[in-house]
Protein backbone atom coordinates (compact mmCIF):
# COMPACT_ATOMS: atom_id res chain seq x y z
CA UNK A 1 0.00 0.00 0.00
CA UNK A 2 1.44 3.57 -1.08
CA UNK A 3 0.35 5.89 1.93
CA UNK A 4 0.86 9.86 1.82
CA UNK A 5 2.50 10.80 5.32
CA UNK A 6 0.33 13.59 5.47
CA UNK A 7 -3.03 11.24 5.28
CA UNK A 8 -2.16 9.73 8.70
CA UNK A 9 -4.95 12.52 11.31
CA UNK A 10 -2.83 15.43 11.85
CA UNK A 11 -4.73 16.73 14.86
CA UNK A 12 -6.67 14.58 17.40
CA UNK A 13 -9.46 12.31 16.54
CA UNK A 14 -9.39 13.42 12.73
CA UNK A 15 -10.28 10.29 10.95
CA UNK A 16 -7.89 8.36 8.95
CA UNK A 17 -9.12 5.79 6.36
CA UNK A 18 -6.45 3.00 7.47
CA UNK A 19 -8.27 2.35 10.54
CA UNK A 20 -11.53 2.03 8.99
CA UNK A 21 -13.67 -1.54 7.69
CA UNK A 22 -12.57 -1.15 4.04
CA UNK A 23 -16.00 -3.04 2.94
CA UNK A 24 -18.02 -0.31 4.24
CA UNK A 25 -15.80 2.26 3.25
CA UNK A 26 -15.68 1.15 -0.35
CA UNK A 27 -19.43 0.34 -0.24
CA UNK A 28 -20.00 4.26 0.92
CA UNK A 29 -18.28 5.31 -2.34
CA UNK A 30 -19.93 8.15 -3.90
CA UNK A 31 -18.97 8.39 -7.12
CA UNK A 32 -21.47 8.19 -10.57
CA UNK A 33 -19.94 5.05 -11.06
CA UNK A 34 -21.35 3.86 -7.18
CA UNK A 35 -24.15 6.25 -7.10
CA UNK A 36 -26.94 7.43 -9.58
CA UNK A 37 -25.30 11.52 -9.29
CA UNK A 38 -29.31 12.34 -9.75
CA UNK A 39 -30.81 10.96 -7.29
CA UNK A 40 -27.77 9.52 -5.09
CA UNK A 41 -28.90 5.62 -4.92
CA UNK A 42 -26.46 3.02 -5.31
CA UNK A 43 -25.99 1.04 -8.47
CA UNK A 44 -24.08 -2.01 -7.48
CA UNK A 45 -24.80 -5.31 -5.31
CA UNK A 46 -22.70 -5.51 -2.35
CA UNK A 47 -21.76 -8.90 -3.85
CA UNK A 48 -20.17 -7.53 -6.93
CA UNK A 49 -17.37 -5.85 -4.57
CA UNK A 50 -14.37 -7.64 -4.84
CA UNK A 51 -13.70 -10.44 -2.03
CA UNK A 52 -10.26 -8.93 -0.90
CA UNK A 53 -10.64 -5.98 -0.77
CA UNK A 54 -7.22 -3.19 0.04
CA UNK A 55 -6.33 0.17 0.01
CA UNK A 56 -3.87 0.35 -2.82
CA UNK A 57 -2.80 4.10 -2.88
CA UNK A 58 -4.00 6.97 -0.34
CA UNK A 59 -3.58 10.23 -1.08
CA UNK A 60 -4.92 13.51 0.91
CA UNK A 61 -6.77 16.08 -1.11
CA UNK A 62 -7.92 19.98 -0.36
CA UNK A 63 -11.37 18.20 1.18
CA UNK A 64 -10.84 14.76 2.54
CA UNK A 65 -8.61 12.03 0.92
CA UNK A 66 -8.68 10.03 -2.65
CA UNK A 67 -8.24 6.22 -2.17
CA UNK A 68 -7.23 3.79 -4.97
CA UNK A 69 -8.50 0.41 -4.32
CA UNK A 70 -6.83 -2.91 -4.89
CA UNK A 71 -7.55 -5.76 -6.94
CA UNK A 72 -9.51 -3.88 -9.21
CA UNK A 73 -8.06 0.05 -8.81
CA UNK A 74 -11.48 1.82 -8.39
CA UNK A 75 -11.05 5.57 -6.97
CA UNK A 76 -13.26 6.66 -4.21
CA UNK A 77 -13.42 10.16 -2.86
CA UNK A 78 -14.00 11.18 0.86
CA UNK A 79 -14.20 14.35 2.23
CA UNK A 80 -13.14 14.87 5.47
CA UNK A 81 -16.23 15.74 6.69
CA UNK A 82 -18.34 12.64 5.80
CA UNK A 83 -15.08 10.74 7.28
CA UNK A 84 -15.65 13.10 10.54
CA UNK A 85 -19.48 12.78 10.64
CA UNK A 86 -19.41 8.58 9.75
CA UNK A 87 -16.90 7.40 11.52
CA UNK A 88 -17.51 3.88 12.75
CA UNK A 89 -19.16 4.30 16.29
CA UNK A 90 -20.03 7.74 15.74
CA UNK A 91 -24.29 8.08 16.62
CA UNK A 92 -24.26 4.70 18.99
CA UNK A 93 -24.07 4.12 22.59
CA UNK A 94 -20.54 3.69 21.96
CA UNK A 95 -20.07 7.32 22.01
CA UNK A 96 -23.08 9.01 23.43
CA UNK A 97 -24.87 9.82 20.24
CA UNK A 98 -28.13 9.79 19.64
CA UNK A 99 -28.27 6.31 16.93
CA UNK A 100 -31.71 6.42 15.66
CA UNK A 101 -34.04 9.42 16.97
CA UNK A 102 -37.11 7.16 17.36
CA UNK A 103 -35.02 5.27 19.88
CA UNK A 104 -34.29 6.76 24.06
CA UNK A 105 -30.87 7.97 23.31
CA UNK A 106 -32.28 10.62 20.80
CA UNK A 107 -34.77 12.03 23.34
CA UNK A 108 -35.04 13.61 26.14
CA UNK A 109 -37.15 11.61 28.45
CA UNK A 110 -38.87 14.53 31.64
CA UNK A 111 -40.84 14.05 34.19
CA UNK A 112 -43.70 17.24 34.69
CA UNK A 113 -40.74 18.76 37.07
CA UNK A 114 -38.66 19.03 34.23
CA UNK A 115 -40.56 20.79 32.07
CA UNK A 116 -41.40 23.11 35.11
CA UNK A 117 -44.86 24.06 33.27
CA UNK A 118 -43.40 25.37 30.16
CA UNK A 119 -44.66 23.85 27.49
CA UNK A 120 -43.23 23.43 24.31
CA UNK A 121 -45.81 25.51 22.13
CA UNK A 122 -45.45 28.18 19.27
CA UNK A 123 -48.58 30.12 17.60
CA UNK A 124 -49.97 29.23 14.62
CA UNK A 125 -49.54 32.19 12.25
CA UNK A 126 -45.57 31.86 13.44
CA UNK A 127 -45.47 28.38 12.79
CA UNK A 128 -46.77 28.45 9.35
CA UNK A 129 -44.38 31.80 8.53
CA UNK A 130 -41.20 31.56 10.28
CA UNK A 131 -39.50 27.98 8.92
CA UNK A 132 -37.39 28.04 12.42
CA UNK A 133 -40.68 28.28 14.35
CA UNK A 134 -41.77 25.21 12.22
CA UNK A 135 -38.67 23.57 13.11
CA UNK A 136 -38.55 23.61 16.19
CA UNK A 137 -41.87 22.93 16.82
CA UNK A 138 -41.25 19.44 14.82
CA UNK A 139 -38.25 19.00 16.67
CA UNK A 140 -40.05 19.48 20.07
CA UNK A 141 -42.46 16.19 18.73
CA UNK A 142 -39.28 14.69 18.27
CA UNK A 143 -37.21 15.28 20.75
CA UNK A 144 -39.26 15.49 23.85
CA UNK A 145 -42.54 13.89 22.00
CA UNK A 146 -45.39 16.75 21.94
CA UNK A 147 -45.83 20.34 20.70
CA UNK A 148 -48.77 22.30 21.43
CA UNK A 149 -49.74 24.43 18.71
CA UNK A 150 -52.13 27.69 19.98
CA UNK A 151 -54.44 30.06 18.38
CA UNK A 152 -55.19 27.49 15.93
CA UNK A 153 -58.01 28.28 13.76
CA UNK A 154 -61.46 26.63 15.27
CA UNK A 155 -63.37 25.46 12.62
CA UNK A 156 -64.14 21.48 11.94
CA UNK A 157 -61.15 20.30 9.39
CA UNK A 158 -58.70 22.26 10.95
CA UNK A 159 -56.74 19.07 12.48
CA UNK A 160 -56.05 17.98 8.98
CA UNK A 161 -54.51 21.12 7.74
CA UNK A 162 -51.94 20.97 10.92
CA UNK A 163 -51.42 17.74 9.70
CA UNK A 164 -51.04 18.19 6.41
CA UNK A 165 -48.22 21.27 7.19
CA UNK A 166 -45.58 18.34 7.93
CA UNK A 167 -46.90 14.39 6.29
CA UNK A 168 -49.95 13.13 5.55
CA UNK A 169 -52.91 11.86 7.28
CA UNK A 170 -53.23 8.54 8.44
CA UNK A 171 -56.70 7.38 7.46
CA UNK A 172 -58.33 4.34 9.99
CA UNK A 173 -61.92 3.11 10.64
CA UNK A 174 -62.77 6.05 12.29
CA UNK A 175 -62.21 8.03 9.20
CA UNK A 176 -59.76 10.82 8.42
CA UNK A 177 -60.31 12.92 11.27
CA UNK A 178 -62.72 11.75 14.39
CA UNK A 179 -64.71 13.61 16.54
CA UNK A 180 -64.04 13.44 20.67
CA UNK A 181 -66.77 14.08 22.19
CA UNK A 182 -69.91 12.44 23.87
CA UNK A 183 -71.83 10.06 21.42
CA UNK A 184 -74.90 8.54 22.23
CA UNK A 185 -73.72 4.97 21.55
CA UNK A 186 -70.06 5.36 21.72
CA UNK A 187 -67.77 2.33 20.47
CA UNK A 188 -64.72 3.66 22.58
CA UNK A 189 -64.60 4.87 25.74
CA UNK A 190 -63.02 8.27 24.43
CA UNK A 191 -66.14 9.01 23.40
CA UNK A 192 -68.20 9.37 27.03
CA UNK A 193 -67.31 11.82 29.80
CA UNK A 194 -65.33 9.11 31.76
CA UNK A 195 -61.47 9.25 33.14
CA UNK A 196 -59.10 7.93 30.83
CA UNK A 197 -55.87 6.81 32.45
CA UNK A 198 -52.63 6.92 30.31
CA UNK A 199 -52.63 4.62 27.09
CA UNK A 200 -51.24 4.43 23.72
CA UNK A 201 -53.93 5.26 21.09
CA UNK A 202 -55.00 2.05 18.81
CA UNK A 203 -52.70 -0.53 19.96
CA UNK A 204 -54.27 -3.27 18.36
CA UNK A 205 -53.05 -2.10 14.54
CA UNK A 206 -50.10 -2.87 13.21
CA UNK A 207 -48.33 -0.45 12.86
CA UNK A 208 -49.63 1.56 15.33
CA UNK A 209 -50.11 5.24 14.13
CA UNK A 210 -47.21 7.09 15.57
CA UNK A 211 -48.16 10.71 15.93
CA UNK A 212 -51.53 11.89 16.91
CA UNK A 213 -53.14 14.90 16.89
CA UNK A 214 -55.77 16.50 19.02
CA UNK A 215 -57.16 20.17 18.20
CA UNK A 216 -59.34 21.77 20.89
CA UNK A 217 -62.78 23.54 19.27
CA UNK A 218 -65.03 23.50 22.50
CA UNK A 219 -64.19 22.88 26.15
CA UNK A 220 -66.31 24.87 28.80
CA UNK A 221 -67.03 21.49 30.55
CA UNK A 222 -66.47 20.72 34.16
CA UNK A 223 -63.76 18.45 34.27
CA UNK A 224 -61.95 16.91 30.82
CA UNK A 225 -58.21 18.16 31.83
CA UNK A 226 -55.56 16.35 29.82
CA UNK A 227 -52.43 14.72 31.01
CA UNK A 228 -49.21 13.49 28.94
CA UNK A 229 -46.93 10.84 30.37
CA UNK A 230 -43.08 10.14 28.91
CA UNK A 231 -43.79 6.28 28.41
CA UNK A 232 -40.01 5.89 27.54
CA UNK A 233 -39.59 7.90 31.37
CA UNK A 234 -42.01 5.16 33.06
CA UNK A 235 -39.95 2.20 30.88
CA UNK A 236 -36.20 3.83 31.85
CA UNK A 237 -37.45 3.90 35.36
CA UNK A 238 -39.04 0.29 35.15
CA UNK A 239 -36.23 -0.67 34.07
CA UNK A 240 -33.77 0.87 36.88
CA UNK A 241 -35.95 -0.29 39.33
CA UNK A 242 -36.75 -4.07 38.32
CA UNK A 243 -34.42 -4.92 35.63
CA UNK A 244 -36.32 -8.55 35.53
CA UNK A 245 -40.35 -6.64 35.09
CA UNK A 246 -38.75 -4.83 32.00
CA UNK A 247 -37.27 -7.76 30.31
CA UNK A 248 -40.33 -9.59 31.11
CA UNK A 249 -42.45 -6.81 29.09
CA UNK A 250 -39.91 -6.55 26.55
CA UNK A 251 -40.35 -10.10 25.78
CA UNK A 252 -43.70 -11.12 25.76
CA UNK A 253 -46.23 -10.28 23.21
CA UNK A 254 -49.37 -8.83 24.60
CA UNK A 255 -53.06 -9.12 22.48
CA UNK A 256 -54.70 -6.00 21.78
CA UNK A 257 -58.36 -5.79 20.30
CA UNK A 258 -61.16 -3.79 19.19
CA UNK A 259 -64.53 -4.73 17.79
CA UNK A 260 -67.40 -2.97 16.58
CA UNK A 261 -70.06 -3.78 14.53
CA UNK A 262 -68.40 -2.63 11.06
CA UNK A 263 -63.86 -3.81 12.16
CA UNK A 264 -62.48 -6.32 13.90
CA UNK A 265 -58.33 -5.12 14.50
CA UNK A 266 -55.78 -7.27 16.28
CA UNK A 267 -52.14 -7.17 16.85
CA UNK A 268 -50.00 -8.52 19.20
CA UNK A 269 -46.98 -6.69 20.19
CA UNK A 270 -44.79 -6.42 23.67
CA UNK A 271 -45.94 -3.15 26.27
CA UNK A 272 -42.12 -2.26 25.93
CA UNK A 273 -40.59 -2.31 22.33
CA UNK A 274 -36.59 -2.34 22.13
CA UNK A 275 -34.16 -2.12 19.64
CA UNK A 276 -31.14 -4.79 19.13
CA UNK A 277 -29.25 -2.62 21.43
CA UNK A 278 -31.95 -2.90 23.62
CA UNK A 279 -32.67 0.62 24.14
CA UNK A 280 -36.31 1.85 23.93
CA UNK A 281 -37.79 2.06 20.44
CA UNK A 282 -42.05 2.21 21.24
CA UNK A 283 -43.97 1.86 24.08
CA UNK A 284 -48.02 -0.28 23.61
CA UNK A 285 -49.87 0.61 26.93
CA UNK A 286 -53.69 0.87 26.75
CA UNK A 287 -55.71 -1.57 29.19
CA UNK A 288 -58.69 -1.24 27.61
CA UNK A 289 -57.69 -2.67 24.66
CA UNK A 290 -55.77 -5.73 25.98
CA UNK A 291 -57.26 -8.88 25.16
CA UNK A 292 -56.55 -12.55 26.92
CA UNK A 293 -53.16 -13.45 26.87
CA UNK A 294 -52.53 -17.27 26.49
CA UNK A 295 -49.65 -18.32 27.66
CA UNK A 296 -47.90 -20.80 30.36
CA UNK A 297 -49.02 -20.14 33.84
CA UNK A 298 -45.83 -19.35 35.11
CA UNK A 299 -45.33 -16.88 32.32
CA UNK A 300 -49.24 -15.46 33.09
CA UNK A 301 -47.38 -14.84 36.82
CA UNK A 302 -44.25 -13.09 35.55
CA UNK A 303 -46.30 -10.93 33.21
CA UNK A 304 -48.76 -9.44 35.90
CA UNK A 305 -46.31 -8.82 38.27
CA UNK A 306 -44.12 -6.44 35.79
CA UNK A 307 -47.56 -5.07 33.91
CA UNK A 308 -48.35 -4.41 38.02
CA UNK A 309 -45.19 -2.40 38.29
CA UNK A 310 -45.37 -0.72 35.11
CA UNK A 311 -48.75 0.75 35.38
CA UNK A 312 -48.10 1.96 39.13
CA UNK A 313 -45.05 3.84 37.54
CA UNK A 314 -47.43 5.49 34.62
CA UNK A 315 -49.93 6.50 37.17
CA UNK A 316 -47.24 8.22 39.24
CA UNK A 317 -48.09 12.21 40.21
CA UNK A 318 -45.00 12.93 39.10
CA UNK A 319 -44.62 12.05 35.95
CA UNK A 320 -47.88 13.16 34.85
CA UNK A 321 -47.89 16.68 33.41
CA UNK A 322 -51.87 18.01 33.31
CA UNK A 323 -52.70 21.05 31.49
CA UNK A 324 -55.81 22.03 30.06
CA UNK A 325 -56.51 22.69 26.06
CA UNK A 326 -58.42 25.95 25.46
CA UNK A 327 -60.38 26.61 22.35
CA UNK A 328 -57.55 27.15 19.22
CA UNK A 329 -55.01 24.46 20.95
CA UNK A 330 -53.66 22.09 18.69
CA UNK A 331 -51.35 18.89 20.37
CA UNK A 332 -49.16 17.06 18.25
CA UNK A 333 -47.56 14.03 19.98
CA UNK A 334 -45.79 10.57 19.64
CA UNK A 335 -48.38 7.85 19.94
CA UNK A 336 -45.85 5.34 20.29
CA UNK A 337 -44.09 7.24 23.04
CA UNK A 338 -46.00 9.58 25.18
CA UNK A 339 -49.44 7.98 27.17
CA UNK A 340 -52.26 10.58 27.01
CA UNK A 341 -54.86 10.72 29.52
CA UNK A 342 -57.80 12.55 30.24
CA UNK A 343 -59.92 13.57 33.65
CA UNK A 344 -64.02 12.83 33.86
CA UNK A 345 -65.88 15.77 32.70
CA UNK A 346 -69.69 16.24 32.77
CA UNK A 347 -71.43 14.68 30.02
CA UNK A 348 -73.83 17.48 29.50
CA UNK A 349 -70.43 20.40 29.08
CA UNK A 350 -69.27 21.63 25.90
CA UNK A 351 -65.99 19.70 25.09
CA UNK A 352 -64.97 18.65 21.59
CA UNK A 353 -61.84 17.71 20.39
CA UNK A 354 -61.19 16.72 16.62
CA UNK A 355 -58.47 14.15 15.93
CA UNK A 356 -56.02 13.11 13.68
CA UNK A 357 -53.22 10.20 12.97
CA UNK A 358 -49.73 10.74 10.89
CA UNK A 359 -46.83 9.26 11.00
CA UNK A 360 -43.35 10.57 12.78
CA UNK A 361 -41.08 9.51 9.75
CA UNK A 362 -42.98 12.29 7.84
CA UNK A 363 -42.53 14.56 10.51
CA UNK A 364 -38.73 13.56 10.60
CA UNK A 365 -38.59 14.21 7.14
CA UNK A 366 -39.83 17.67 6.58
CA UNK A 367 -37.73 18.37 9.63
CA UNK A 368 -34.76 16.91 7.99
CA UNK A 369 -35.66 19.22 4.87
CA UNK A 370 -35.73 22.58 6.63
CA UNK A 371 -32.95 21.81 8.24
CA UNK A 372 -30.74 21.30 5.06
CA UNK A 373 -32.50 25.07 4.13
CA UNK A 374 -31.23 26.10 7.22
CA UNK A 375 -27.97 24.78 6.43
CA UNK A 376 -27.80 26.42 3.25
CA UNK A 377 -29.08 29.96 4.41
CA UNK A 378 -26.59 29.50 7.28
CA UNK A 379 -24.15 29.79 4.85
CA UNK A 380 -24.86 32.59 3.02
CA UNK A 381 -25.30 34.32 6.52
CA UNK A 382 -21.94 33.95 7.45
CA UNK A 383 -20.90 34.55 3.77
CA UNK A 384 -22.33 38.20 4.22
CA UNK A 385 -20.59 38.33 7.42
CA UNK A 386 -17.51 37.44 6.22
CA UNK A 387 -18.07 40.11 3.18
CA UNK A 388 -18.80 42.49 5.91
CA UNK A 389 -15.74 42.39 7.93
CA UNK A 390 -13.50 42.63 3.93
CA UNK A 391 -15.76 45.47 3.15
CA UNK A 392 -17.39 48.06 5.43
CA UNK A 393 -14.95 46.73 7.71
CA UNK A 394 -12.20 47.99 6.55
CA UNK A 395 -13.44 51.39 6.96
CA UNK A 396 -12.59 53.55 10.15
CA UNK A 397 -13.83 52.14 13.76
CA UNK A 398 -14.76 55.73 15.41
CA UNK A 399 -11.56 57.56 16.24
CA UNK A 400 -10.12 54.64 17.19
CA UNK A 401 -6.30 53.53 15.33
CA UNK A 402 -7.92 50.74 14.34
CA UNK A 403 -10.56 49.18 11.62
CA UNK A 404 -13.88 48.10 12.73
CA UNK A 405 -12.73 45.03 11.55
CA UNK A 406 -8.97 44.92 13.20
CA UNK A 407 -11.32 46.01 16.62
CA UNK A 408 -13.62 42.88 16.35
CA UNK A 409 -11.24 40.09 15.49
CA UNK A 410 -8.67 41.51 17.94
CA UNK A 411 -11.46 41.60 20.91
CA UNK A 412 -12.25 38.00 19.88
CA UNK A 413 -8.81 37.25 19.61
CA UNK A 414 -8.56 38.33 23.16
CA UNK A 415 -11.65 36.53 24.39
CA UNK A 416 -9.84 32.87 22.76
CA UNK A 417 -6.64 33.55 24.41
CA UNK A 418 -8.64 33.47 27.95
CA UNK A 419 -10.23 30.78 27.34
CA UNK A 420 -13.46 31.62 27.12
CA UNK A 421 -16.69 29.56 25.77
CA UNK A 422 -16.77 29.55 22.02
CA UNK A 423 -20.38 31.56 22.63
CA UNK A 424 -18.89 34.66 24.47
CA UNK A 425 -15.99 33.95 21.77
CA UNK A 426 -18.39 35.00 19.06
CA UNK A 427 -19.93 37.44 21.24
CA UNK A 428 -16.69 39.37 21.17
CA UNK A 429 -16.28 38.97 17.51
CA UNK A 430 -19.37 40.21 16.22
CA UNK A 431 -20.59 42.48 19.08
CA UNK A 432 -20.16 45.54 17.21
CA UNK A 433 -22.16 44.49 13.97
CA UNK A 434 -25.16 46.69 15.11
CA UNK A 435 -22.71 49.95 13.76
CA UNK A 436 -23.81 48.33 10.56
CA UNK A 437 -26.53 48.97 7.96
CA UNK A 438 -28.78 50.38 11.40
CA UNK A 439 -31.02 53.30 10.64
CA UNK A 440 -28.59 55.05 13.08
CA UNK A 441 -25.07 54.93 11.90
CA UNK A 442 -21.75 54.70 14.22
CA UNK A 443 -21.05 58.10 12.04
CA UNK A 444 -24.26 59.38 14.05
CA UNK A 445 -22.83 58.42 17.71
CA UNK A 446 -19.72 59.99 17.01
CA UNK A 447 -21.99 63.14 16.36
CA UNK A 448 -23.92 62.77 19.60
CA UNK A 449 -27.03 60.46 18.42
CA UNK A 450 -26.92 57.24 20.57
CA UNK A 451 -27.33 54.62 17.91
CA UNK A 452 -28.18 51.69 20.20
CA UNK A 453 -25.74 49.58 18.28
CA UNK A 454 -25.88 47.09 21.05
CA UNK A 455 -29.38 46.03 20.63
CA UNK A 456 -29.55 46.47 16.84
CA UNK A 457 -26.67 43.66 16.50
CA UNK A 458 -28.06 41.47 19.03
CA UNK A 459 -32.15 41.83 16.98
CA UNK A 460 -30.08 41.49 14.17
CA UNK A 461 -28.17 37.95 14.94
CA UNK A 462 -31.20 36.66 17.23
CA UNK A 463 -32.01 34.90 14.16
CA UNK A 464 -29.27 32.79 13.77
CA UNK A 465 -27.52 32.44 17.25
CA UNK A 466 -28.94 32.21 20.55
CA UNK A 467 -28.89 34.60 23.49
CA UNK A 468 -25.44 33.23 25.42
CA UNK A 469 -23.95 34.93 22.06
CA UNK A 470 -27.19 38.24 21.64
CA UNK A 471 -27.27 38.88 24.81
CA UNK A 472 -23.59 39.63 25.80
CA UNK A 473 -23.79 41.70 22.65
CA UNK A 474 -26.96 43.46 23.77
CA UNK A 475 -25.65 44.58 27.17
CA UNK A 476 -21.94 45.43 26.06
CA UNK A 477 -22.30 49.10 25.91
CA UNK A 478 -24.62 49.02 29.72
CA UNK A 479 -21.45 47.02 30.71
CA UNK A 480 -19.41 50.22 30.17
CA UNK A 481 -21.36 52.20 32.01
CA UNK A 482 -21.84 49.92 34.45
CA UNK A 483 -17.86 49.31 35.49
CA UNK A 484 -17.76 52.86 35.43
CA UNK A 485 -20.32 53.09 38.08
CA UNK A 486 -18.66 50.23 40.36
CA UNK A 487 -15.23 50.43 39.28
CA UNK A 488 -13.67 54.05 39.52
CA UNK A 489 -10.39 53.17 37.86
CA UNK A 490 -11.95 51.35 34.58
CA UNK A 491 -12.87 54.95 33.62
CA UNK A 492 -9.03 55.96 33.36
CA UNK A 493 -8.79 52.55 30.61
CA UNK A 494 -11.10 54.06 28.56
CA UNK A 495 -9.83 55.89 25.13
CA UNK A 496 -10.76 59.16 24.18
CA UNK A 497 -13.30 58.13 21.33
CA UNK A 498 -14.84 56.17 24.28
CA UNK A 499 -15.13 58.40 26.71
CA UNK A 500 -17.36 60.41 24.67
CA UNK A 501 -19.48 57.55 23.49
CA UNK A 502 -19.89 56.94 27.19
CA UNK A 503 -21.88 60.53 27.57
CA UNK A 504 -23.71 59.86 24.64
CA UNK A 505 -24.80 56.07 25.77
CA UNK A 506 -25.89 57.83 29.39
CA UNK A 507 -22.77 58.32 31.42
CA UNK A 508 -22.00 56.21 34.65
CA UNK A 509 -25.14 53.79 35.72
CA UNK A 510 -27.14 55.61 38.59
CA UNK A 511 -27.68 53.14 41.78
CA UNK A 512 -30.87 51.46 40.67
CA UNK A 513 -29.52 50.99 37.16
CA UNK A 514 -26.59 49.54 38.48
CA UNK A 515 -29.28 46.75 40.11
CA UNK A 516 -31.21 46.70 37.28
CA UNK A 517 -27.50 45.68 35.18
CA UNK A 518 -26.91 42.95 38.36
CA UNK A 519 -30.45 41.65 38.38
CA UNK A 520 -29.46 40.29 34.76
CA UNK A 521 -28.61 36.73 34.39
CA UNK A 522 -25.92 37.84 31.12
CA UNK A 523 -24.73 40.12 33.23
CA UNK A 524 -21.37 39.14 33.45
CA UNK A 525 -21.02 37.98 30.30
CA UNK A 526 -21.72 41.59 28.82
CA UNK A 527 -18.50 42.36 31.51
CA UNK A 528 -16.66 40.09 29.79
CA UNK A 529 -17.39 41.17 26.27
CA UNK A 530 -16.86 44.74 27.11
CA UNK A 531 -13.52 44.46 28.25
CA UNK A 532 -12.27 42.78 25.15
CA UNK A 533 -14.11 45.44 23.45
CA UNK A 534 -11.64 48.02 25.28
CA UNK A 535 -8.93 45.46 24.56
CA UNK A 536 -9.74 45.33 20.55
CA UNK A 537 -8.00 48.88 19.90
CA UNK A 538 -4.30 48.44 19.28
CA UNK A 539 -2.78 49.21 15.76
CA UNK A 540 0.10 46.85 16.82
CA UNK A 541 -1.80 43.81 17.60
CA UNK A 542 -2.23 40.77 15.23
CA UNK A 543 -5.27 38.80 15.51
CA UNK A 544 -6.98 36.15 13.17
CA UNK A 545 -9.13 36.93 10.25
CA UNK A 546 -12.67 36.08 10.26
CA UNK A 547 -12.25 32.58 8.34
CA UNK A 548 -10.45 31.45 11.75
CA UNK A 549 -13.31 32.15 13.58
CA UNK A 550 -16.17 30.69 10.91
CA UNK A 551 -16.58 27.48 11.73
CA UNK A 552 -16.68 28.43 15.41
CA UNK A 553 -19.91 30.50 14.35
CA UNK A 554 -21.11 27.58 12.28
CA UNK A 555 -21.61 25.11 15.25
CA UNK A 556 -23.06 27.92 17.04
CA UNK A 557 -25.83 29.18 14.42
CA UNK A 558 -29.65 27.65 15.49
CA UNK A 559 -31.04 25.41 13.49
CA UNK A 560 -34.13 25.34 15.04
Amino acid sequence: MTTSPSVKGTSAGEPSVEDMPLMWLRDNCACARCRDPRNGQKLFQITELPAGLALGAVRRTADGVEVDWAPDGHRSEYSTRWLTANRPGRGTDADGGPGDRRGETGKTLWTAADLDGRLPEADWTDYLGDPVVKARVLDSVLGLGFALLRDVPCRPGQVLDVAQTFGYVRETNYGRLFDVRVEPDPNNLAFTGARITPHTDNPYRDPVPTLQLLHCLANSASGGDSGLVDGFQAAALLRAEDPEAFAVLTRTPVPFRFADARTVLEAERPLIDVDGRGRIREVRFNNRSMSTLRLPADELEAFYRAYRKFAGITLRPELQLDFRLAPGDCLIFDNVRLLHARTAFEESGARHLQGAYADIDALAGTLAVLRRERDVAGAEFLDGLSELFAGEGAGAYLGEPVTMAQHMLQAAARAQEAGAPDALVAAALLHDVGHFHGPVTGEDLMAGTDNRHSHTGADRLADWFGPEVTEPIRLHVAAKRYLCAVEPEYFDLLTEASVYTLQVQGGPMSAPEVADYEANPYAADGVAVRRWDDEGKDPEASAPDFAHFRPLLAALLRTA
